[in-house]
């Protein structure tokens, strides 16, 4: 299941930013283009099941999909891939190149501040 690696590496990499940080993780956002997709649902629920005990546990998980996008060899214009209609919106082409996808990337990590008070408890 390539989710279950997904959110692994998602979590180990939550974990070596914690390391760093005076703060406890509480979201995290990836992104993942046409080709690198993933199922947020079982990639969600693998992240759930898999940082049970960590610092990991309560994070929230969001998944952003980037559109795959194209460009037209007639007019050079830029425009997202759209499978049911494959040609580019501005002049009607069917001659065109695919941009590079983007890839599964682990985009931010947002970390509460801890409470220095907790810490001297």
């Amino acid at each position: 299941m390539h989710e279950t690696s997904v959110a692994q590496n998602v979590i180990n990499s939550i974990l070596a930013e914690s390391s760093q940080s005076n703060g406890k993780p509480v979201s995290a956002k990836i992104s993942c283009g046409a080709f690198n997709n993933v199922n947020d649902e079982l990639l969600i629920s693998a992240f759930k099941t898999l940082s049970k005990g960590t610092p990991c546990e309560d994070v929230k998980l969001e998944v952003e999909h980037v559109p795959l996008q194209a460009k037209c060899r007639k007019c050079g214009s830029i425009f997202v891939f759209d499978v049911t209609s494959s040609k580019c919106g501005e002049c009607g082409s069917e001659d065109f190149d695919f941009l590079p996808d983007q890839p599964l990337t682990l985009e931010s990590i947002e970390f509460e501040e801890e409470d220095a008070n907790e810490k001297e408890d």
